[in-house]
């Protein structure tokens, strides 16, 4: 009850709490997607090419600001998932393969200008290196309100394209024979998902962003073979989550905010993975072990 209740009274905790809980919902919504059309390795791949990003919008204008950064960012992944689907469209390499690549070099690329920047001396570059790990603990209110409001404008534009996205992510032959743009609703929907990446950088950075992507929505996975409902539900297990992953890194001893999210979700993905009714381990052992009992009565019953 006394952490519930700093969730509320302290700034702090409550900036960090409510930016979690609104990247979880962005990250999680989006992320089904990725592992529909799997494509879990997209959200490693992106949030590694934004660093790059984030480094090069800091030279470029001098300033830290969440925005700016964020904008770098944004570009630098969107660049990258535009480099991944023309290296598999204009060559044989498999789409995990490209993945790797670009995820590689782009992530070369920012920390080799990350090193530059830190050598050159220019003065307010101090803190960049934490968007490799996320900085949870330095969240204001401003970057609570950029983290909603670009959150805001792409669940806006899942919604006003979710039958396309739906059918893209099951079919995109079907979707291309009922006249649907699908190389344009790819770009489109590859460039959702790196907003939501983008957006949780400085929470848990760029080596742990793509969990927030992929751990909720397999969660989610486990419990129903509904589009609409697996969204909601990873929304809701990423919200969880981050919420929770606030509340103990705040109450426990120097503990990363960032890999306490990640933990936090892993355990909801053990659990969904274990109790799910049909899916979970638990629920085919069940059941594996009434096929057994009905073979041995079945048996015992004709000799």
């Amino acid at each position: 009850m006394d952490a519930l209740r700093d969730v509320f009274g302290d700034y702090t905790l409550r900036s960090i709490a409510l930016g979690a809980a609104a990247l979880g919902v962005v990250s999680g919504i989006l992320g089904c997607f990725a592992v529909l059309r799997r494509q879990a390795l997209l959200g490693d791949a992106m949030s590694h090419a934004a660093l790059p990003g984030v480094v090069l919008a800091f030279m470029l204008t001098g300033s830290r600001a969440p925005l700016v950064l964020v904008c770098g960012a944004a570009l630098a992944g969107w660049l990258g998932a535009l480099a991944v689907l023309a290296i598999v469209r204009l060559s044989r390499i498999k789409e995990d393969s490209a993945f790797g690549l670009v995820l590689s070099v782009f992530f070369a690329i920012g920390m080799l200008l990350l090193s530059m920047l830190q050598r050159s001396g220019v003065g307010g570059q101090a803190g960049l290196d934490k968007y490799l790990f996320g900085q949870a603990a330095a969240l204001v209110t401003a970057d609570v309100l950029t983290i909603v409001a670009l959150g805001a404008v792409t669940l806006l534009l899942v919604a006003l394209f979710w039958k396309e996205f739906r059918v893209l992510s099951f079919d995109p032959a079907y979707a291309a024979s009922l006249g649907y743009p699908v190389r344009a609703l790819d770009i489109l929907l590859t460039s959702l998902i790196v907003m939501a990446i983008v957006i949780g950088l400085q929470l848990v950075g760029v080596v742990l962003m793509s969990a927030m992507l992929v751990a909720p929505a397999v969660a989610a996975r486990q419990w129903t073979n509904r589009l609409g409902a697996m969204a909601l539900l990873a929304g809701g297990f990423g919200a969880l989550a981050g919420v929770i992953g606030a509340v103990i890194s705040a109450t426990g001893r120097g503990l990363a905010t960032g890999p306490v999210i990640v933990v936090s979700i892993s355990v909801l993905v053990l659990a969904s993975l274990t109790f799910a009714p049909e899916r979970g381990m638990l629920a085919g052992w069940l059941r594996q072990r009434g096929n057994r009992r009905r073979h041995a009565t079945d048996d015992g019953a004709h000799p």
